[in-house]
C-alpha cells in the first residue's frame, strides 16, 4: 500500500522522541531523532466579555476547561484546548488499509479572557490577554449576534459592528504602540535592519489610517523582519457570529452587517451557535446529525468543521496523507510546498535525503479501491523534487541518508 515509512514517530506540539523507522521493504534502518517542528495550528478566541466565547471553547474542545459566568473577566487566564480536526478522508483510508492506528491533525484553541475598551493600555488585565494572542497563527473573533436580556452586555446593548470594531481598535492600538517603540530604538541603532525599518514604517502608516496591520503590503524580507513581533492586527481574522439556535441556518441582520465588515477587511466569517455546540457535546453522532437537521444545518457547516475550513483557507493550509496497515495519518502543510518540504514535516531527514514521492490522489485511490488497482491504471505517479503537493495526495516518500 502507498505509505510513508512505517512506524513513523508520534508528532506532538514540538519535537518527536527517538524512534525506529522501517522501510516499506521491511528492512530496519537506524534510529532518527526529529529536529523539525510539526505544523501545529493555534487559534486565539477573542471577544468582549459575555459573548459566548468560553461556552464555544468548551463545546469545541468538549471540555469544561474554561469557566463560564454572566459577568466580565470570568476567564482570568487563557485556557488551552487541543482538538482533532474532523477528517472523513482519513477515516476512509484507515478502513481501506485496515490501519491499526489513525492519527489526525490537530487544532489548538486558546480562550483569551474577555477584552474591554482600554485593553491595549492594560485595562481589565489587557496586557496579559494580548500576550496570549501574539503567539497564535490566527484569531477567531467571537461576536455576539443575539438578543437575550438574561445575558449581561458590558455596554448595556447588543451591536455587533460596534463590538467588533472596539476589539479591533484595541488590537490596532497595541500594535501601534509596539511599532512606535520599536522605531524609536531603530533610529538609535546604526546596525538596524533596513527591511525592518521599512516594514514598520509601512505598518505605522496603515495603523494610523484606522486599518489593521495586515493591510500593509510587505515584501518577503520585510515580512521576515517583523515576524517575531506577533503583531495582533496582522494576524488572519475569522469572525464567529454567535447566534441563537433559530438563526443558525440563515443568520440575521447582525450577521449580515458583520459579513460586510469581514469582506471589507479581507477576513472570514462563520455563523455559529455556542449554545447549540454545547448541546451537541451531549449527543451521540446520529443524534447530532438529527438535531442539526432540525435546525436546517449540516455537520459540515457547523461549529468546529466550519472554523477549521475557514482557518485552513485563510492560512493557505492543506492536508496530505500517509497510509498503510500500521498507520493512517494526516499531515498539515502550506499550499505550494514541494514534495521534499512536505516530507520534512514527517522528519527532516526525509527532506534532506529526498529521492521521490510515490503519489496518488485520494479520489483516484478510493475509486480504484486499492493501490494495486490504481497502479495498473497508471494513476500511481513517481514525482520528483519540483512536484507541488496537492490537497488529498496520498504519498510514499523514498529517501536516502
Amino acid at each position: 500500500m502507498i505509505l510513508s515509512l512505517l512506524s513513523m514517530p508520534a508528532r506532538s506540539a514540538a519535537f518527536s522522541s527517538m524512534s525506529s523507522f522501517t522501510r516499506s521493504s521491511g528492512t530496519k534502518i537506524r534510529n532518527y531523532s526529529s529536529t523539525k517542528l510539526s505544523m501545529k495550528l493555534q487559534t486565539a478566541l477573542v471577544g468582549l466579555p459575555n459573548v459566548g466565547k468560553s461556552t464555544l471553547f468548551n463545546a469545541l474542545t468538549e471540555s469544561q476547561g474554561a469557566e463560564m459566568g454572566n459577568y466580565p473577566f470570568c476567564t482570568i487566564d487563557a485556557n488551552v484546548g487541543v482538538v482533532t480536526v474532523p477528517d472523513e478522508k482519513l477515516e476512509k483510508l484507515t478502513e481501506l488499509n485496515s490501519s491499526e492506528k489513525t492519527v489526525p491533525t490537530t487544532l489548538e484553541f486558546v480562550d483569551v479572557a474577555g477584552l474591554i475598551k482600554g485593553a491595549s493600555q492594560g485595562e481589565g488585565l489587557g496586557n496579559k490577554f494580548l500576550a496570549s494572542i501574539r503567539q497564535s497563527d490566527a484569531v477567531v473573533h467571537v461576536v455576539r449576534c443575539f438578543d437575550d436580556d438574561d445575558v449581561i452586555h458590558v455596554d448595556g446593548s447588543v451591536d455587533a459592528i460596534r463590538d467588533a470594531e472596539l476589539i479591533n481598535l484595541e488590537l490596532a492600538f497595541a500594535d501601534l504602540d509596539q511599532v512606535e517603540n520599536r522605531l524609536l530604538r531603530i533610529k538609535k541603532d546604526r546596525n538596524a535592519d533596513p527591511a525592518e525599518k521599512q516594514a514598520l514604517e509601512k505598518i505605522k502608516e496603515v495603523l494610523e489610517s484606522d486599518r489593521p496591520a495586515r493591510f500593509a503590503d510587505l515584501d518577503e524580507d520585510e515580512e521576515n523582519a517583523i515576524k517575531s513581533f506577533g503583531l495582533l492586527s496582522r494576524k488572519k481574522m475569522i469572525y464567529a457570529a454567535n447566534v441563537a439556535d433559530g438563526d443558525l441556518a440563515t443568520g440575521n441582520a447582525m450577521t449580515e452587517k458583520l459579513q460586510e465588515l469581514a469582506d471589507s477587511e479581507g477576513a472570514k466569517m462563520v455563523i455559529v451557535s455556542a449554545q447549540v455546540e454545547a448541546e451537541l457535546v451531549e449527543l451521540d453522532d446520529e443524534d447530532r446529525v438529527d438535531f442539526l437537521e432540525s435546525l436546517g444545518v449540516t455537520m459540515e457547516n457547523s461549529g468546529l468543521r466550519a472554523l477549521v475550513r475557514e482557518a485552513y483557507d485563510l492560512l493557505q493550509l492543506q492536508t496530505y496523507y500517509t497510509s498503510g496497515p500500521q498507520e493512517s495519518r494526516a499531515w498539515t502543510i502550506r499550499k505550494g510546498w514541494t514534495a521534499p518540504k512536505a516530507a520534512g514535516v514527517i522528519h527532516n531527514d526525509f527532506e534532506r535525503g529526498f529521492i521521490r514521492a510515490e503519489t496518488i490522489s485520494y479520489d483516484d485511490l478510493m475509486e480504484c479501491g486499492s493501490e494495486q488497482a490504481a497502479k495498473s491504471k497508471g494513476l500511481l505517479r513517481s514525482e520528483g523534487k519540483e512536484y507541488v503537493v496537492q490537497e488529498g495526495d496520498v504519498i510514499l516518500f523514498r529517501f536516502n541518508v
